[in-house]
């Protein structure tokens, strides 16, 4: 396959360009898998300290503040962002 194929571009010059942002947006959704893997790990030290002083696992209120703080951010998607996130950073402890 040429790299019109690939991309679905009508040119090489397009082609190109399809590819390289293609190529940054790779990177840069590696580097948000990391942020969440990362966030997580963080997420589960909260969680532990929270339960091991008798608390609950899950602060419904935080979850709010982070849920708005999307919401605002990214417009109505964020808030079903938020969403996937909180249920990723859910339960590791």
């Amino acid at each position: 396959m040429t790299p019109i194929d690939v991309t679905g571009a009508r040119t090489p010059e397009a082609a190109d360009v399809i590819t390289g942002a293609r190529e940054r947006i790779d990177a840069l959704d590696d580097r948000i898998i990391g942020l969440i893997q990362e966030r997580a790990a963080v997420s589960a030290v909260i969680q532990e300290a929270r339960i091991t002083s008798g608390g609950r696992r899950v602060n419904l209120s935080r979850e709010m503040e982070v849920l708005g703080h999307y919401r605002d951010a990214l417009g109505r998607p964020g808030t079903s962002l938020a969403m996937t996130l909180l249920e990723l950073c859910r339960g590791r402890v």
